[in-house]
């Protein structure tokens, strides 16, 4: 059974900083955080693909710049590093994994952690 848990999401000040985590139960060569604020959509954030070259990661432009995806194989576990944190990044954090499709698009994955809460306060 896959499996994928999410961690370190928190109440923060505007400008702070969290490190988010997903531990998987297997290796996923694409995987993804997206996110959704009450009475909105899931929104993108970030995602990657592991390749036989590398690792490629995509941002939305809304966390360009201040946000971070990284991922420790060995581990099984992809990280999200949040930095200079915004009201409008108050969501519930959710990654995802095993990617058919846009790695943009919410409905191309097939799995999903429960999320994890971030709550930036101004």
């Amino acid at each position: 059974q896959v499996q994928l848990v999410e961690s370190g999401g928190g109440l923060v000040q505007v400008g702070g900083s969290l490190r988010l985590s997903c531990a998987a139960s297997g290796r996923f060569n694409d995987m993804g955080w997206f996110r959704q604020a009450p009475g909105k959509e899931r929104e993108f954030v970030a995602a990657s693909t592991s390749t036989w070259n590398g690792i490629s990661i995509y941002y939305a432009d809304s966390v360009k710049g201040r946000f971070t995806m990284s991922r420790d194989n060995a581990k099984n576990t992809m990280y999200l590093q949040m930095t200079s944190l915004k009201p409008e990044d108050t969501a519930v954090y959710y990654c995802a994994a095993s990617r058919s499709g846009s790695a943009r698009d919410s409905g191309s994955y097939r799995y999903w952690g429960q999320g994890t809460q971030v709550t930036v306060s101004s």
